[in-house]
């Protein structure tokens, strides 16, 4: 084990499939809440990755960039991507939505997985005979989820850097949907998107007569 890095003792110590899955983007104003699922191919995939994955909060933009890169495009990384809208938030409220991306992502895996390790201490349901596992940190200290964290990140990252070009003033591309004053700036001088989650309070309280609708 490398130190401060996650390793795969913990998805090599499950009978096969094991897929490791995270979210992201449970905290912005605005956009979706995305998931992605991996998996493993084989342990020799596994283990050219421990040192080098961690979670991806604890990377820098462009090494994470990189990474999503290489493992979207390695042999035997099986990744799974999947989405809740803003409209699923606000119908659901956030945590059930963000179950619902990681159900989606799950579904989107072309294999069909026996343990699925959650980060955190939830147990979404994937299926019947799918074991879950939640890890507390898992993903700083199961390499699956980690990578999950990873791809799910850059995901999300991009589609609201997407976002952002038709919606410039909110500063997407750089904020990704979250408060920040130059979100917030430009929420109380433009007024709210169609991307914007209603049901959170800050966006509820600017729905009022004076508040714009784009």
């Amino acid at each position: 084990m490398t130190p401060g890095f996650p390793d795969c003792q913990i998805e090599q110590s499950f009978a096969g499939p094991v897929v490791g899955v995270d979210e992201v983007g449970c905290g912005p104003w605005a956009g979706p809440v995305v998931a992605a699922a991996v998996a493993w191919g084989t342990p020799e995939i596994a283990a050219a990755f421990v040192g080098r994955i961690n979670d991806s909060k604890a990377v820098s933009p462009k090494r994470r960039a990189a990474l999503a890169q290489e493992l979207r495009t390695t042999p035997g990384v099986v990744i799974g991507v999947g989405m809740a809208s803003v409209e699923d938030i606000d119908r659901l409220n956030i945590r059930q939505a963000a179950v619902l991306a990681m159900q989606r992502a799950v579904q989107q895996l072309h294999i069909v997985p026996r343990v699925v390790l959650v980060d955190g201490t939830g147990r979404p349901h994937f299926g019947e005979n799918v074991h879950v596992v939640p890890v507390v940190k898992g993903d700083a200290k199961c390499l699956a989820i980690a990578a999950a964290s990873i791809v799910a990140k850059e995901t999300r990252d991009a589609l609201m850097q997407q976002l952002s070009q038709d919606f410039p003033v909110y500063g997407w591309e750089k904020n990704a949907g979250y408060g920040t004053r130059t979100h917030q700036a430009a929420l109380a001088q433009h007024g709210v998107t169609p991307h914007h989650r209603r049901s959170f309070a800050p966006i509820a309280r600017l729905l009022g007569p004076s508040s714009g609708l784009i």
